[in-house]
């Protein structure tokens, strides 16, 4: 998870590694501060991530393509989430890394597996709801669930290929300064171009292309409405809940990852030598194990902004904890046959996709 920037470092005789920057990252606050964070994110991840499964695998079933998509960006938000307590252990033991070298590898490969895997599905979430909200009609034999099982095995393909130099580049290392074995990357002269383009992906396309397509879909979404408002010259209390929610999933989407991203971007400029202050490298080491906190903080959010807010998955969960009678939980139609009998409005599309497909 966290990286040694490895400025100006240097191999020593023995074949451990020396950090001219020694003290870059390291400071008692990291240690003792981070993984206290991680502990809260792995309890109320796996708490939200689990009932999210439990609830649309029990009762609501995979009947909706939206449904689809958001049991598999819980799947992978548990997958990252398993991992937790390892860089827990490794922060609190000042970056030493007891589990081995496979672990670490494949570690930090689950950590970029579920960078890539959590915001594909978020993408393929909001696609689908532009498409049933603006393109109800036209998109009804695109959207079944059929084609939405072949998106999230596509995007499980993607995300582990995207994932897998990240594993390749990760593995253990000696460091003199302080006598511990961590699980880093040195950032060796021969590796640069792989680890350029590795960085440069992370970027692109798992922040910049998806954020870009979830904010148009969002912004489309809240067009249409607004011209359907004005269309039927009525204020519908339900349509401002849902656009407020879409915003706060953009928002949410966008604060967990933005300041990982631009930190991320400085460490990069680090490992090509752009920077070489020491003080600037302990700022970014320092910054970024915050940031990553942050990043993980959006697997903890997704089951609250994809799962609870729903009036229907909200009764489905309190029948699975026993505090609802059984009759509550009725059946759920699919969102093609409920629109069917509509005329197509998009107001009244979104209302339902927010109350049967979230």
């Amino acid at each position: 998870m966290e990286n040694f920037t490895a400025v100006g470092a240097s191999t020593t005789e023995t074949g451990g590694i020396h950090l001219n920057c020694s003290m870059s990252g390291r400071h008692n606050f990291i240690f003792t501060l981070i993984p206290v964070v991680y502990g809260c994110n792995f309890v109320i991840g796996m708490v939200g991530n689990s009932m999210v499964v439990a609830v649309i695998y029990r009762y609501m079933t995979l009947k909706t393509v939206a449904n689809v998509f958001v049991l598999n960006l819980a799947i992978s938000d548990l997958t990252f989430l398993i991992t937790l307590p390892m860089w827990a252990t490794f922060t609190a033991t000042g970056y030493q890394w007891p589990f081995g070298g496979f672990l670490c590898k494949a570690s930090a490969g689950l950590v970029m597996f579920n960078l890539y895997s959590s915001i594909f599905f978020l993408t393929a979430l909001s696609i689908d709801r532009y498409l049933a909200i603006v393109h109800p009609v036209r998109s009804r034999q695109r959207r079944t669930v059929l084609y939405a099982r072949i998106t999230c095995v596509l995007v499980w393909l993607f995300a582990f290929l995207l994932s897998v130099p990240t594993a390749l580049t990760r593995d253990l290392m000696h460091i003199t300064n302080y006598n511990i074995t961590t699980c880093g990357v040195l950032h060796p002269e021969g590796s640069r171009h792989l680890l350029l383009i590795i960085s440069l992906m992370k970027s692109i396309l798992g922040f910049l292309v998806p954020f870009l397509i979830i904010i148009s879909c969002y912004c489309l979404i809240g067009q249409a409405l607004v011209g359907a408002r004005s269309i039927q010259k009525t204020t519908r209390s339900r349509d401002d809940e849902v656009l407020r929610m879409l915003a706060a999933a953009v928002l949410a989407f966008f604060l967990c990852w933005v300041p990982h991203q631009v930190f991320h971007f400085m460490e990069l400029l680090a490992q090509l030598k752009v920077v070489t202050n020491c003080v600037m490298v302990d700022v970014i080491d320092t910054a970024m194990p915050f940031t990553i906190c942050i990043a993980f903080l959006n697997s903890c959010v997704n089951p609250i902004l994809y799962g609870f807010v729903g009036q229907n998955f909200r009764k489905n969960l309190f029948l699975l904890l026993r505090c609802s009678p059984a009759g509550l939980a009725g059946t759920h139609p699919s969102i093609t046959s409920k629109m069917s009998a509509l005329s197509y409005r998009p107001s009244e599309a979104l209302h339902l996709t927010n109350k049967n497909n979230v």
